[in-house]
């Protein structure tokens, strides 16, 4: 592991070290920033995600710590005795720390399968409809009529393809809570 204070941060990106801190980093299985100040927090999320092309999670539970979460590719907020600034400025809020590792594990992998679901789901929605609309051309002669009134075309997209996506949204659920938080490795699976 590797702790660096506010001062040593300091130096480092006064002296232009960046790339010799990025690389003693690397070689660590954890890095702890303590006494930062906030632009060393959005600094040093701001340096991971530029030269190290990760993506990043910021954490925090206080103002100081909003640029930090908005320099950060997904932000979480804590909601806590400092206030609600850094909640406001994230993505996600949770009440204590320990719910991150549902947030991450549990819903997270929930929303990643149901996102790639739901873009396999669209492209066959919109290719069997432009293929529908193909198809009637070559019946047409390829005048350019419309073979579906526009009221119909509107409820189509209304009602017949906003039922799957929502049940999909509620109901899919393809490995248990339980299961995910037990098995922390099922999270890469879907990547």
């Amino acid at each position: 592991g590797l702790v660096v204070d506010g001062r040593t941060l300091s130096l480092i990106f006064q002296g232009g070290l960046e790339q010799k801190f990025l690389a003693l980093a690397q070689h660590c299985r954890s890095v702890l920033c303590c006494r930062c100040t906030p632009l060393h927090k959005s600094l040093l999320v701001t340096l991971a995600r530029g030269h190290l092309g990760a993506m990043t999670l910021a954490i925090g539970d206080g103002a100081n710590d909003v640029s930090m979460i908005q320099a950060a590719d997904i932000g979480v907020g804590i909601s806590g005795q400092e206030g609600m600034q850094a909640v406001m400025a994230s993505d996600f809020a949770i009440s204590r720390f320990k719910h991150l590792k549902k947030l991450l594990l549990v819903h997270g992998h929930w929303c990643y399968a149901r996102l790639a679901r739901m873009v396999i789901y669209f492209f066959y929605k919109n290719v069997s409809y432009v293929n529908l609309l193909f198809w009637y051309q070559f019946l047409c002669g390829f005048s350019g009529s419309s073979m579906i009134d526009y009221w119909h075309m509107v409820f189509f997209n209304l009602f017949f393809t906003s039922v799957p996506p929502l049940l999909f949204g509620l109901l899919d659920k393809d490995v248990s809570a339980e299961t995910l938080v037990a098995l922390p490795e099922l999270y890469k699976n879907g990547q």
